[in-house]
């Protein structure tokens, strides 16, 4: 009860910190916490969950800065053991922009945060400047479930999304890596991939999409025409084998009570398997003590 009252707690801090104006203890602590200093005292954060940073974004970043400086600052926290010099929590986009144009100080807000405070900071301002794209958002999210035992109410609640935004976006882990990559790039759309996550051979359908331009909807009746079985495979021109509406919301079920991908392959005699898929350490030894509990 502690620990939900404390994130309950955070959730709302973030909120104020991150620009609820209207928050007048928030604004205190903003002003606070906020100074200037040489842009080379700060370090980019290794868990920063953006990834990605568009060339085209970071030049129109730089003309904008250089023309009105840095608007909003720079969030960051202390480095133990090092002397001027501040980790980056949110902003580094705006930190290597401001390299870019030259900049010799820049405003930051310096908080106290944690690793996993410092995590959610991350997350809930990359998100709500819509600058992570669908991928790197679910990576953060698995990350918190991996590292710091959120459950899935947890995260809706202090990332301020709904509990099927944050399902549908650990979903999108489970596609294929190269269809991670396309969406990563914006070749494909999050709404695409979502589509994506029923049909069979998602990868192919994938580069019809970037290829042809196909549209959610075509995707969603491909999806209706594999259910029917009227899709065949292009090598045998046999109908694909296709997963039962059942065994796909089972599926879905358990990945939403896990926070992991998980696989259900049926055979004729009725046997079968489930396959549980993580990608780092932490998501295994996190498995491991739900299953021994």
């Amino acid at each position: 009860m502690a620990e939900e009252q404390g994130r309950s707690r955070l959730g709302r801090g973030l909120a104020a910190l991150i620009g609820d104006v209207g928050d007048e203890i928030g604004a205190i602590e903003r002003a606070r916490g906020q100074r200037r200093v040489p842009v080379e005292f700060l370090r980019p954060s290794t868990r920063n969950p953006r990834r990605s940073f568009a060339e085209e974004e970071l030049q129109d970043l730089t003309a904008s800065i250089r023309e009105r400086g840095i608007l909003q600052p720079i969030i960051v926290r202390t480095i133990p053991g090092m002397i001027d010099a501040y980790e980056i929590i949110a902003g580094e986009r705006r930190w290597r922009a401001a390299q870019r144009a030259e900049l010799h100080d820049l405003p930051v807000l310096l908080v106290e945060a944690d690793d996993r405070e410092a995590l959610e900071i991350a997350i809930v301002e990359n998100v709500q400047r819509t600058d992570l794209n669908a991928i790197e958002e679910a990576a953060g999210y698995e990350r918190l479930i991996a590292e710091f035992g959120y459950t899935q109410n947890d995260l809706a609640r202090v990332i301020g999304k709904s509990r099927s935004h944050v399902a549908n976006t650990l979903r999108l882990s489970k596609l294929p890596e190269p269809v991670r990559r396309m969406v990563s790039e914006g070749a494909v759309s999050a709404g695409h991939a979502r589509a994506l996550l029923s049909v069979s051979d998602p990868e192919f359908m994938a580069r019809k999409i970037v290829d042809e331009g196909l549209s959610v909807r075509d995707i969603e009746r491909v999806v209706q025409q594999e259910t029917r079985g009227e899709v065949k495979s292009a090598a045998t021109g046999r109908p694909k084998p296709v997963k039962d509406a059942d065994t796909r919301a089972l599926e879905a079920a358990l990945e939403e009570a896990l926070g992991l991908t998980v696989s259900i392959g049926h055979r004729p005699n009725g046997s079968g398997e489930v396959r549980i898929g993580y990608k780092t350490l932490e998501q295994l030894d996190a498995l491991c003590r739900r299953l021994k509990a």
